[in-house]
């Protein structure tokens, strides 16, 4: 028989809680290597340098498409079995591309590799809802500090193996970890079965129904994912003028990387921000701050100030952050019922739209340089900026 009730809230370990928090970083790492490696890994499997950004795009595709089609199966299986099943997935996509010789089998893997690493956004829910309601929230904030450490550490790691190893000692240290990982939560991840009877096509229409019922969520999925694709073309194009016009080695790529990533710490302040009903001053802040950051980030260069332009990846990332976590607090409120559709509409939106940026960014540079990709950044942010003061306003919620 199939047991209809949610498990009873049970006491995470110390130990078990940082499993998670771990293997959720490791698996979103996946989505950030190759921006630092695309210089590398374009000539050896054959793709042209305009082309070159989609070595990115297609991972982060391939998690938008995960976030959408693999999520929401965590309303309809049983959970462990789910996390378990992506963890495999990953692991399979990393070693697929630690072999690679081509572009098609490395886009191929990479596409796997991006729909699997949404086991992430498995593990977290199922922790939510196997805690006590009075620990839900240092659980959750627990597993979150993992995952951001992936997202931190993602770009200067790959770096520094590129450096001393070659890229591909990156995905074959990937897969060695998702194999670990995977046998840990086997021994320890609790079951859990959920209560919901909708059918899974119900539940892929429900989202929708959410998107076209709720304009925060519409907005805030529009705000997000123009930052992010603006992230991503400013973390595609770095590495290529820090290679070829400062003449940086991937472990000086590596430190450029790791001093920028930096602007992440910005989200207790965030958080702080938005409980205290600072949302809409919090988003104006964060898209002026993008704008800023893509127009100082080309005079940066053209000065050739290496100072000036980490102050400005630290900031860019830190605006990033601010919005993330602002718009992130507005779509949770949305619907406690339909939490996790709601926030799978707003991510996959987010990494579908986002994951372009990659692609402009490589194309970009190779068309124009430093300044067209810069300008492009900046253009994004504006007119992200001009929906926001057009459309929203200071008292929705």
């Amino acid at each position: 028989m199939t047991n209809d009730k949610e498990p009873s809230p049970v006491r995470l370990s110390t130990g078990l809680i940082f499993l998670m928090a771990f293997a959720c970083g490791a698996m979103v790492a996946n989505l950030y290597y190759a921006q630092t490696l695309i210089d590398e890994v374009g000539p050896e499997i054959g793709l042209s340098k305009s082309l070159a950004g989609t070595i990115v795009s297609l991972t982060q595709l391939g998690y938008g498409l995960g976030l959408f089609l693999l999520v929401p199966l965590g309303d309809l299986f049983q959970n462990r079995r789910l996390a378990l099943l992506t963890t495999a997935g990953t692991f399979l996509g990393t070693l697929g591309i630690a072999f690679s010789r081509g572009p098609a089998s490395f886009l191929a893997a990479s596409v796997v590799t991006g729909v699997c690493a949404t086991g992430a956004q498995i593990l977290l829910p199922l922790a939510s809802h196997l805690s006590a309601p009075e620990r839900q929230g240092r659980i959750i904030g627990q597993i979150m500090s993992g995952l951001l450490g992936g997202i931190m550490l993602a770009r200067p790691l790959a770096s520094f193996m590129a450096e001393t190893f070659g890229w591909r000692s990156v995905y074959f240290l990937s897969a060695a970890l998702m194999a670990l990982i995977g046998f840990a939560l086997a021994l320890t991840l609790p079951r859990r079965i959920p209560p919901g009877k909708k059918s899974y096509g119900a539940i892929l229409w429900s989202m929708l129904s959410l998107a076209k019922t709720y304009r925060q969520l519409r907005l805030r999925s529009i705000y997000q994912a123009a930052m992010y694709m603006a992230f991503n073309l400013f973390w595609t194009a770095a590495p290529l003028v820090l290679l070829r016009q400062f003449h940086f080695s991937q472990n000086g790529v590596a430190l450029f990387a790791l001093a920028g990533a930096g602007g992440a710490l910005v989200a207790p302040v965030a958080g702080l921000l938005a409980d205290h009903g600072k949302s809409h001053l919090s988003t104006l802040v964060a898209h002026l701050l993008l704008v800023f950051c893509f127009l100082a980030a080309g005079g940066a260069v053209a000065a050739r100030s290496v100072v000036a332009f980490v102050g400005t990846a630290l900031l860019l990332d830190a605006a990033i952050q601010l919005n993330q976590i602002t718009s992130q607090k507005i779509v949770f409120e949305i619907s406690d019922e339909a939490r996790g559709r709601v926030n799978s509409v707003y991510l996959t939106t987010m990494f579908a739209v986002g994951a372009s940026g990659s692609l402009i960014g490589s194309a970009t540079f190779e068309a124009g340089g430093w300044q067209l990709a810069m300008g492009i950044g900046a253009a994004i942010g504006a007119i992200s900026l001009g929906v926001f003061l057009l459309c929203d306003r200071e008292e929705a919620k």
